[in-house]
């Protein structure tokens, strides 16, 4: 199995990174860009685990370390490695 997560601060959380970048990007001549919001994307590959237990077992690794519960939002999906 492998899990897709993805990691992205949540709404009014400020993003310096995502401001750099979309300064940057102005500066570039991309005058249309006016917000940016930089993320996380991870992929875990799991063993043996499947269903609901393979969701259950991602979203503590997610709560636990891979995402800050108190500032960030996260997502993920889960599919078979063959596709």
């Amino acid at each position: 199995m492998l899990a897709k997560i993805y990691v992205t601060l949540k709404k009014g959380v400020l993003d310096p990174q995502g401001k750099a970048v979309q300064y940057s990007l102005e500066s570039l001549g991309y005058n249309e860009v006016k917000d940016i919001r930089l993320g996380k994307y991870m992929e875990v590959r799991l063993d043996d685990v499947h269903g609901d237990k393979a969701e259950a077992r991602i979203k503590e690794m997610c709560e636990k370390l891979l995402a800050n519960p108190v500032i960030e939002d996260y997502r993920f999906e889960i599919t078979s490695e063959d596709m």
